[in-house]
Parts: structure tokens; C-alpha cells; sequence
């Protein structure tokens, strides 16, 4: 009993003592132990194009990626441009987004950030961060979302999976999106950016859950300073895995 009371706080210690370069070291060899595990990390929103991967990020929100893709097909087949959104009938919108939720907030900004579109950037979608958070309903991380995915310029996608894990593997002790960002882009070269982020919402996703994470079942077990949080039976923490795909 003595020596299992002990572990954890031996473990406490060893994370307590950890030197900002063996942080930054460890982050290096997660993030290489997940791109082993999720070899194939994407944006699960599906799009042909930038305007429609910028909707599909403002529809995303309160809902999951797989409901989305399930209604942008009607959406962009009856309203294809930023220009046809901007002049549809509201309440035909609102027909189709019923299924996301919020579908009437949710009409109303993607028509708006399609007006907006038309109005201030000739009905394209721009390919910087600071026009993109200009257009309403868009904040940092679905410019970044846009950004990486649409642009191929890098950026990271501070979600709520993002937030709870950097958070979690003792990366950053933060709680704002704004400041997780800048602490987390310090940690890696920009190129890894965007690939980190989807490795990290998919992991958030498969095994490194809110509520019961499957401790037992972690490939980053060895590194996590959370481990523990969750069950760490690998036969119970198997059963709380969910494979995916989400989109």
C-alpha cells in the first residue's frame, strides 16, 4: 500500500523538476509518437474550396464534424459562391442548417461573413489572419482552421481537444486560447503547426477524452504527466477508445 501511495507523488516530482528543455524535448517526441499513431490526420470537415471550408468551420461549432459534412452538400449546391449565400433567403438557410443547431445564429453568420466576403474582399476569402478575423463570426482559430487547411499556411487550431490536452501533458498552464496559442507555436517550427493541431484533435477525439481519458490504452502513457486521470487498465481503458472516423 506504501509503495503505491508513493507513485504518484514520485511521479509529481519528476514532472515538478522537468526543465523548460526537457519540456520542449518531450513535446518533440510526443508529437512524433502521434504522428506514428495517426498516420493519416486531416481536417474532418469536407470542402472543395475555401469559402466552403470556412462555413463548414463556422457550422462546426456546437455540433460534430460529421453533422456538418452530412449538410453542406445541399448548402453549397443550392449556394455555391460567397455572393449567392449573401443574397439567399433567410429562412431557406435556415431550413437547410436545421440539423446543426443554432441554425438560426448560424444562418445569420455564415450570410453575414459571405456579405462581408463580397464587401471588403471582392467575394474571395482572404489568406491572412488579420483579414480573416475582420469578417464576423471568425475568430483565431477558424482563421487558422482556413489558414492551414484552405492556404497551407501554418497556424494551430486551439479547440477545446487542443486546449484540454497541451494542458493536460504539462506544455502550457493556460486557460486562453490566444496566449495556448503563442505558448505551443514556441514549442514547434511553424511547419508542424497544422499537422499538430488534427494530431492532437484526434487523439483528443480516440482516447484522450474530457470526462474519462483510456489512460490504459495511451501510446503517450510514458510521457504524460496526466496519466493516471482515466482507467489504466489497458483492457478497461480499451473500451473507451472510439476508432473514429468522426467526419
Amino acid at each position: 500500500m506504501a509503495t503505491e501511495a508513493a507513485a504518484p507523488r514520485a511521479r509529481a516530482r519528476k514532472w515538478r523538476s522537468e526543465t523548460r528543455l526537457g519540456m520542449v524535448r518531450r513535446a518533440r517526441r510526443m508529437n512524433r509518437v502521434l504522428a506514428e499513431t495517426y498516420p493519416d490526420a486531416h481536417c474532418e470537415l469536407d470542402f472543395e474550396n475555401p469559402f466552403q471550408l470556412l462555413v463548414a468551420t463556422v457550422l462546426s461549432a456546437q455540433t460534430t464534424d460529421k453533422r456538418v459534412n452530412m449538410t453542406t452538400p445541399a448548402l453549397f449546391a443550392k449556394y455555391p459562391s460567397p455572393a449567392d449565400l449573401a443574397a439567399a433567403n433567410p429562412e431557406d438557410v435556415e431550413e437547410i442548417l436545421k440539423p446543426t443547431g443554432f441554425f438560426r445564429a448560424k444562418t445569420k453568420s455564415v450570410m453575414g461573413l459571405s456579405t462581408a466576403l463580397c464587401e471588403q474582399f471582392d467575394c474571395e476569402v482572404p489568406n491572412t489572419l488579420d483579414e480573416l478575423v475582420k469578417l464576423p463570426g471568425v475568430g483565431r482559430k477558424t482563421a487558422n482552421v482556413v489558414l492551414g487547411n484552405a492556404f497551407d499556411v501554418p497556424g494551430l487550431t486551439v479547440d477545446t481537444h487542443f486546449k484540454r490536452l497541451v494542458n493536460r501533458f504539462r506544455w502550457v498552464h493556460e486557460e486562453d486560447p490566444v496566449k495556448i496559442e503563442h505558448e505551443v507555436a514556441e514549442l514547434f517550427p511553424p511547419k508542424d503547426w497544422t499537422i499538430l493541431s488534427h494530431r492532437l484533435i484526434w487523439h483528443g477525439r480516440r482516447i484522450c477524452h474530457a470526462r474519462k481519458p483510456a489512460c490504459g490504452a495511451c501510446p503517450l502513457a510514458a510521457m504524460c504527466p496526466a496519466f493516471g486521470e482515466g482507467p489504466t487498465d489497458p483492457e478497461t481503458a480499451e473500451k473507451l477508445v472510439r476508432p473514429g472516423p468522426f467526419s
